[in-house]
């Protein structure tokens, strides 16, 4: 390849090739660039918006199949959580009536009956949670939270704490 300082036609820049021209010298509009103002400019602008509306919509539509899928996932988990703890109530009710039993026998009927009652609260309410549906719950769960956002917050934190102290105590389990 040559070097180009060996041309002959390269010469330095003088204060002349910076001067504007004067009033009188006549400019001519350049030529247009290529394809400018034409169709397929905005063809491939359209092109190009067609591709990202579509890939917009593809995205709205693959998160609301997730939004799909997560509230499903929910309803099952408490589905599921619900049948447990009716079936937990449902024990806590029978022990509940056998200490009844055991409290007649050592303090007396009157003392027993604190414990029957005890017990029927917890029964009807047992019976009430598993006469609810998940959506009731959830509708009843709204309300409580719109009414008095404060309760709201320290139930979520009694129930986080607890939550936190069964898992620590079964990893601590899984340990030993």
């Amino acid at each position: 390849m040559a070097d180009p300082t060996d041309r002959n036609d390269l010469a330095p820049m003088t204060s002349g090739d910076t001067e504007t021209a004067s009033g009188s010298a006549s400019f001519r509009q350049s030529a247009p660039l290529k394809n400018a103002g034409s169709n397929s400019t905005s063809g491939t602008a359209d092109t190009l918006s067609s591709k990202a509306s579509e890939a917009g919509e593809t995205i709205k539509q693959g998160a609301s199949d997730l939004r799909g899928q997560a509230t499903d996932r929910v309803r099952l988990f408490a589905e599921d959580g619900k049948s447990k703890a009716t079936d937990a109530l449902g024990q806590l009710t029978q022990i509940l009536n056998d200490a009844a039993a055991q409290v007649d026998d050592k303090l007396g009927k009157q003392y027993g009956q604190y414990a029957r009652s005890a017990a029927d609260q917890v029964q009807a309410f047992g019976t009430k949670l598993d006469d609810t549906t998940v959506d009731e719950i959830f509708d009843e769960a709204r309300e409580l939270v719109k009414k008095s956002p404060g309760v709201a917050v320290g139930i979520a934190a009694a129930v986080g704490f607890v939550v936190a102290r069964l898992v620590s105590a079964g990893v601590e389990q899984r340990g030993a």
